[in-house]
């Protein structure tokens, strides 16, 4: 037998048919989900002390809602294809329906949004640039140059609107993701319906980690201290959600061992001999039980702002850490397997190829770059308005 794998696997399951791209998938539209209900929370719950990282969170939101289709388009043999499921739609295939939540989310939700909060911003410095720049800021007013107080008055209860309206359409987004593996029941693994439950409140958590990261980050290129203030509330939410994440995976966890089907035992081997680094060790320890403690000793505990800082920064890396070994777990991990559930195969990454390190390290790096770009033409930072005129 190939040293590869053990038991009796089946020919046509020795290959895995998902990659590395499709875990990439879920953990960019992960990110999108979350930064944008970090949004809401100053927006909508009026939660004042984020006003820092609101426009911020917009901004990253919209950087990985580019991106967050590529892994799929590449995945497919004829990328162009794709397009099928705007023209011929089938409501019967929660796949087929992503088009329509991608669409809805970011040409309405999304981007809506961001006008609303930028416009004003937008019609000054329309009037102040010179050159190509004011010509482009013109465009991007749409011809919306009121910028008096019953304009702006509306600006921003449209934007509240929007805001609403987005909250449940952030949960769909990435709800419908774990919808697609949790209602595979012919796979134990993904079998089950806290499955997109999980993935919302893991989204949830990535979402607050990735805009609290590049909060400090961007502070420190700006040779700005980050508010403590606000951090120690994106400490808490970021807190509140591991919690709730956590339970809910120990909740699935609890209730697979005491249903104790026939799966149990192929999935005990799972995690012992293929999923335990990445399961036990990266994902819930470093990933997970680590942050946690991390985030109550920097929050709770006595300590320097610096000192602070620094645990909030390690704490968040990991948590990305984590999040991606929880995306990888459920998507390699839940083809590991044989559907005799009688053994095991491993999953080798490639270097290079569409589906290998290469490729998917841009993946990940292409969002920051546009976030980069987004950020210079949409400057998030409070005092807006000031920095560009003094540009």
């Amino acid at each position: 037998m190939h040293s590869s794998f053990n038991g009796f696997i089946y020919p046509n399951e020795y290959e895995l048919q998902w990659g590395l791209l499709i875990v990439i998938y879920p953990y960019l539209t992960g990110l999108v989900a979350g930064a944008f209900i970090l949004a809401s929370l100053n927006k909508t719950f009026n939660v004042k002390v984020l006003e820092p990282v609101y426009r911020l969170a917009l901004l990253t939101a919209l950087s990985f809602l580019i991106v967050a289709p590529l892994p799929l388009f590449f995945h497919l043999g004829h990328p162009e294809r794709a397009l099928e499921m705007l023209w011929t739609p089938h409501i019967g295939s929660a796949m087929a329906m992503f088009g329509f939540v991608y669409a809805w989310y970011l040409l309405v939700v999304l981007l809506l949004e961001i006008w609303f909060d930028y416009r004003e911003n937008i019609v000054i410095w329309s009037k102040e640039k010179r050159g190509l720049a004011k010509w482009f800021y013109l465009i991007l007013t749409l011809g919306a140059t009121d910028i008096s107080e019953k304009a702006v008055q509306f600006d921003h209860k449209a934007g509240k609107i929007i805001t609403i309206i987005g909250i449940p359409s952030a949960f769909l987004l990435h709800g419908y993701v774990g919808f697609i593996f949790g209602s595979i029941k012919a796979n134990p693994w993904w079998s089950s319906v806290l499955m997109p439950i999980v993935f919302l409140f893991s989204a949830i958590v990535s979402g607050i980690a990735m805009v609290f990261l590049l909060h400090m980050i961007t502070n420190m290129f700006r040779w700005r201290k980050p508010d403590m203030a606000c951090l120690n509330k994106l400490a808490e939410f970021l807190l509140y959600a591991m919690l709730i994440d956590f339970s809910l995976e120990t909740l699935d966890f609890i209730h697979r061992l005491y249903e104790s089907e026939e799966s149990i035992h192929i999935l005990a081997d799972l995690i012992q001999n293929r999923l335990f680094l990445s399961l036990i060790i990266t994902q819930i320890l470093f990933g997970t039980l680590v942050p946690i403690l991390g985030i109550i000793i920097g929050r709770f505990g006595r300590l320097p702002d610096e000192m602070r800082r620094m645990i909030y920064f390690l704490s968040t890396l990991l948590v990305q850490v984590g999040i991606f070994s929880t995306r990888w777990n459920v998507v390699i991990g839940g083809q590991l397997f044989s559907k005799s559930l009688r053994g095991l195969t491993v999953y080798k990454m490639q270097i290079f190829g569409l589906e290998g390190i290469l490729m998917c390290g841009l993946l990940l790096i292409l969002p920051f770059v546009i976030l980069y770009v987004l950020v210079k033409i949409l400057p998030p930072w409070i005092d807006t308005a000031t920095e560009a005129k003094n540009s």
